[in-house]
């Protein structure tokens, strides 16, 4: 039968097209630290701490494959990777923060009226503190009028546990203005460091591309006497 040289005929045209639209493998090419120049129709083992041109069937260029990395060289690219997306974020967030204080204070009285409002809170607060001092002042003297009579003689128990009440309270009110006294102090210093940035700003100077405002802690307070 003729069928048979048909099919086989069909079979060998139908493989020759596959071959035909099947894609070219690459040529890879190298040369070594010593100065072979190798060739292979794969990556080059040898090269892989070198750089590898691929090839196209008819010699032209394809592509580059760079170096493979050993552990180490990728760890140390990773780290690398991780400070520039760090560093990436810094920058935006920098440029966030500079944008949002010109917002808030469009204008440097803008900005004095804020300050005047964050120090009259801690004034107020001492204020409080004083006229309690007073109080306590007002409070002690019929209890060291009483003292008197026992004067050279042992206190009764209750009145010395009234005196000592009445002594820690006057160094606790102190303690608290001292502690917003130096509340006063971090408050100016941040609005100092604000105000300096905010000029800059204000001139012309690009969002994030001044050195960081820095976060000013506030001081530390005062350890509260022990009674």
């Amino acid at each position: 039968m003729r069928v048979l040289p048909v099919v086989a005929g069909l079979f060998v045209a139908s493989t020759a097209l596959a071959q035909d639209v099947t894609p070219a493998k690459g040529i890879y090419t190298c040369t070594t630290a010593d100065g072979r120049k190798l060739t292979g129709d794969r990556p080059i083992p040898e090269c892989t701490t070198r750089e590898q041109r691929v090839l196209n069937p008819d010699g032209s260029q394809r592509t580059t494959l760079p170096p493979f990395l050993s552990p180490e060289e990728r760890a140390a690219k990773e780290a690398a990777d991780r400070r520039a997306a760090a560093e990436r974020i810094a920058q935006l967030d920098a440029i966030r923060r500079d944008r949002t204080l010109m917002l808030r204070y469009p204008t440097e009285a803008a900005h004095q009226r804020a300050r005047n409002a964050a120090l009259d809170d801690s004034n107020k607060a001492m204020r409080m503190s004083e006229r309690r001092i007073k109080d306590l002042g007002i409070e002690r003297k019929p209890l060291l009028d009483e003292a008197e009579f026992y004067k050279g003689r042992p206190l009764p128990a209750k009145l010395k546990q009234m005196l000592d009440a009445n002594d820690a309270s006057i160094e606790a009110q102190q303690v608290l203005i001292e502690n917003q006294k130096a509340e006063l102090v971090r408050i100016n210093k941040t609005f100092d460091a604000e105000l300096a940035r905010l000029k800059k700003l204000w001139a012309g100077a690009t969002p994030g591309s001044l050195p960081p405002l820095g976060e000013l802690q506030p001081t530390a307070p005062a350890t509260t006497p022990k009674r």
